[in-house]
């Protein structure tokens, strides 16, 4: 199991309160909060009555958490190659400055520029803004495997 603070892979982890958030730890980083229980009910039972005269409410926290693999979850399009040179082209053919691709992306002009010379690979939402606002392709559908 991997602990959710450190990323570390141990056997076990430990149900912790961090500020309000219940985190799956390791046991060196559970010192960082409170240990949760988890609520022992009998199957089959019906909710006890609180004091009050209310209904007892079992955290939501109690309920477990299915492990996924979010290489399965990944998009099938791949950026192309010459991506960066795509929207330096796209850019000087509407005539705008790097500025003005910035304002209109709600990003930096040093963001527009790292985009153009292909060294920051942009977030999927930033992709998709900037194939939007150029009339783009910056996505290539992936080679067929042999």
């Amino acid at each position: 199991m991997l602990c959710e603070m450190c990323g570390q892979d141990v056997p076990a982890t430990n149900a912790v309160r961090v500020e309000s958030s219940v985190l799956q730890l390791c046991p060196n980083c559970s010192k960082f909060g409170v240990a949760v229980a988890p609520p022992v009910v009998p199957a089959g039972s019906a909710p006890q009555p609180a004091r009050g005269g209310g209904m007892r409410v079992t955290p939501r926290a109690a309920r477990s958490v299915a492990e996924r693999d979010l290489y399965t979850e990944m998009p099938d399009m791949e950026l192309a190659p010459d991506w960066g040179r795509r929207i330096r082209i796209a850019r000087e053919a509407l005539h705008w400055t790097p500025e003005e691709l910035g304002k209109r992306l709600n990003e930096k002009k040093s963001v527009v520029l790292k985009l153009e010379s292909g060294s920051f690979r942009p977030p999927d939402g930033t992709i998709r803004s900037v194939e939007r606002l150029l009339h783009i392709r910056l996505r290539a559908d992936p080679e067929p495997t042999a």
